[in-house]
């Protein structure tokens, strides 16, 4: 709430009155938007690597994911998707300041760190469902690990193409400065994505 001084000009004394004004501007329903899909995504993650766990632990014929996956190729995705946020952080601090030259060059390296992420791992499926013949259909450790790597990998190419139309709109000059909360807005997401994916590397890559 703000107070707004308007003085009578017929000399009675200054009136004061009271405006309402918006708490939730564009930008900030935007990142409540955002915030609240992350937290209904959340728990959608997270059930999925408890039940992941439960199904695991219940189970003592469990196969050793070291039998199967290959750590070396998801320890490079997994700092190329780090990487991917820190240019996700540089970009929007060159909007934030007007730069658009930095914005572009960030946005595009985080677009390509999302694209080769995709690239290595739509890899190591070919892999997995070829030479290996691990199949969703075989058993639960191999429909667990199709099902929680998938749905993150849909986020991973959500995230790509939200990224893409950013730079494509900051290419043709149409993302100023004043519309910096689009790209912080995109940011929340993709953090969120990269958080996820290490989770789903420690529990089932690496446990």
């Amino acid at each position: 709430m703000s107070e707004a001084a308007a003085v009578d000009t017929h000399g009675q004394g200054a009136v004061v009155i009271d405006q309402l004004e918006p708490s939730l501007t564009p930008g900030n329903l935007g990142k409540l938007g955002m915030w609240t899909f992350l937290a209904a995504d959340a728990m959608t993650f997270g059930a999925g690597i408890a039940a992941y766990g439960a199904l695991r632990i219940g189970n003592p014929n469990w196969p050793s994911p070291s039998d199967y996956l290959g750590i070396t190729t998801t320890a490079i995705m997994t700092f190329i998707l780090i990487c991917s946020s820190v240019t996700m952080v540089e970009s929007l601090s060159g909007i934030q300041r007007g730069d658009q030259s930095r914005f572009r060059l960030f946005m595009a390296l985080t677009v390509l760190g999302g694209v080769a992420f995709l690239g290595l791992q739509a890899h190591e499926w070919h892999d997995l469902l070829g030479a290996k013949g691990m199949s969703v259909k075989r058993d639960l450790f191999d429909a667990t690990f199709f099902i929680l790597t998938g749905f993150h990998g849909c986020h991973v190419f959500g995230g790509v193409v939200y990224n893409s139309v950013l730079l494509i709109r900051g290419l043709m000059g149409k993302l100023p400065q004043a519309k910096a909360g689009l790209v912080e807005v995109a940011g929340l997401y993709w953090h969120f994505v990269d958080l996820v994916w290490i989770l789903i590397f420690t529990f089932i890559y690496l446990i």
